[in-house]
């Protein structure tokens, strides 16, 4: 599907399911509002699938956008770009984080090349045709790159708007794959050198605020190197001015491919009315993106968590979600949302399977 068509798909809540799942909750054999905010949660899912309960949000799929990015050249982060080709090769054997949280929650995981700058290691496994369903123990690499990384963002656009195009619709196109293989719920994941520069752009642009407040330590970089990012990204969105209510203009000028990317599967999954678990800072930079082409689409996001980055935080505020969890992760791949994953499913279980006061012949107050 094009930006067009998927953006034209999206709608609005369903009201009458999410009062259905109101009155349920209710009627439960539980004190009234005594699971917080997992009863909201289980009401706005309803509101999503359009009625109540909604279904189970399984089997859980796992898509990492893999990009790297042109401002590595100002040095912003001390990793070396080759690591983005080099983690690929371990998300695919099976070897990160990513992994080992997928494993444990029984969750797909797919890796999508849309725009790594080196040679990925060739001896990969898992790699197949693009449309061929991962499994929980097979993840699978998908050949999406548009281009080898993004040009520098302090320098000129990171990429011209068909290249953000071409990303956002990569997004779209996986979102439908893996629910055509039956995923009940998507989960991001992101894999790029540098990409927390371009998310601090992102969420400053989007939110109109000084990049110092978007701005975090990445990986983990030494106040010089931090100063250095602040500057770049606030050079960045001088030099290039991006009109939040352009959002594939922003993601151009100062975006990542992975970012356009998440922005296009967030976009697809809300025109499928499948909820989207969203992991770190990247990801919800690019559910600012989302909600920019399609207000309804926040209707579809899950905050996993609450990344330690302060761009974070930021972006969640704008887009009015809570995060499930607050531990301090500031890895990225999608470990947050995998984490995040068990409350989502139990949210909506919670409809399925509590009795209520009446089939339980449990007294009310």
């Amino acid at each position: 599907m094009t930006v067009q068509t998927t953006i034209a798909a999206i709608r609005p809540p369903d009201e009458s399911a999410m009062a259905a799942a109101r009155e349920l909750q209710g009627r439960l054999t539980k004190p009234a509002g005594s699971l917080g905010a997992l009863e909201e949660l289980s009401v706005r899912l309803a509101g999503l699938a359009g009625h109540c309960p909604p279904p189970l949000p399984e089997p859980a799929a796992v898509a990492i956008f893999a990009g790297d990015h042109g401002v590595h050249a100002q040095g912003v982060t001390p990793w070396p770009q080759e690591v983005t080709a080099q983690m690929i090769g371990n998300f695919l054997a099976g070897g990160a984080v990513v992994n080992a949280f997928a494993r444990q929650a029984g969750a797909s995981v797919t890796v999508v090349d849309v725009g790594v700058a080196t040679p990925i290691p060739a001896a990969a496994p898992g790699e197949e045709a693009a449309g061929a369903p991962p499994t929980r123990d097979a993840p699978r690499l998908v050949a999406a790159n548009v281009r080898p990384g993004t040009r520098d963002l302090a320098v000129t656009a990171a990429l011209t708007r068909d290249e953000a195009r071409a990303a956002v619709e990569t997004g779209i196109r996986v979102a439908d794959e893996l629910i055509d293989a039956g995923a009940g719920i998507l989960l991001t994941g992101d894999m790029g050198i540098g990409n927390t520069t371009p998310a601090a752009a992102l969420i400053a642009a989007f939110a109109g605020i000084d990049p110092a407040e978007t701005t975090g330590r990445g990986t983990g970089v030494d106040d010089p190197t931090y100063a250095r990012k602040v500057a770049v990204v606030r050079a960045a969105l001088r030099r290039h001015a991006p009109d939040p209510a352009d959002p594939l203009g922003v993601l151009a000028a100062v975006g990542g491919l992975e970012h356009a990317a998440l922005a296009g599967l967030i976009l697809g999954a809300a025109a499928r009315r499948t909820p989207v678990l969203l992991d770190g800072v990247i990801a919800v930079a690019a559910a600012l993106a989302a909600a920019a082409f399609a207000p309804h689409a926040v209707a579809a996001m899950v905050a996993g968590h609450r990344s330690a980055e302060p761009g974070a935080t930021v972006a969640l505020r704008r887009l009015g979600l809570e995060p499930l969890i607050d531990l301090g992760l500031r890895l990225g791949e999608g470990t947050g949302a995998l984490l995040a994953l068990p409350v989502v499913t139990g949210a909506v279980r919670v409809l399925h399977e509590v009795a209520t006061f009446d089939s339980a012949g449990v007294a009310e107050k």
